[in-house]
């Protein structure tokens, strides 16, 4: 299993292959380490077959145990593609080209399609964007669920507002604009 995380220290994207057996993660930048919990990583038969395999129990780098299963493929290579799809079809459209228009519009959609369909799952923590790849990430754990999210992200802003000394729920301070 590899993970790709970013270092709690010093917020650096780090990653380590074969993370199901080492004891601890270290931050290639800054050499801190963080222990991994024990009975995150489980050794045993994965799921849907008799094969022995390694399972994610919960996040190695935060205490979350909520994650989600997502296509590892970059969403700007995506959004570049359908973008990229638009505006071609934008341009056939107002040459009056009506047939090269759908073909590019149903071309875009067909690249989108087979891309969903051969890219690898991943899996990726909520509360700290840890994602995790390999055999075994994807068992246990369903899709994207947007009140999960919202819930983790409102923590973090929480978080950052203690953090700034100021009490939860305040208002910040706006400078007037000149």
């Amino acid at each position: 299993m590899r993970i790709t995380y970013a270092c709690p220290a010093c917020a650096t994207t780090a990653t380590c292959d074969r993370v199901e057996d080492l004891a601890t993660l270290v931050c290639p930048r800054c050499g801190a380490t963080l222990e991994l919990p024990v009975g995150a990583v489980v050794r045993g038969p994965a799921a849907g077959s008799g094969a022995p395999g390694v399972r994610l129990r919960r996040c190695l780098v935060c205490p979350s145990g909520e994650l989600f299963v997502r296509k590892d493929f970059p969403q700007r290579l995506g959004v570049a593609i359908v973008v990229a799809g638009f505006a071609a079809s934008c341009v056939t459209w107002g040459w009056g080209m009506l047939l090269p228009t759908f073909a590019i519009l149903f071309a875009t959609a067909l690249v989108d399609v087979v891309l969903y369909f051969f890219m690898p799952e991943c899996l990726t923590c909520y509360r700290c964007a840890a994602r995790y790849r390999g055999d075994g990430v994807s068992d246990d754990f369903e899709g994207f669920d947007l009140q999960t999210h919202e819930k983790h992200r409102q923590l973090a802003a929480r978080t950052r507002e203690h953090a700034a000394g100021r009490p939860a729920g305040q208002p910040m301070e706006r400078t007037p604009s000149a």
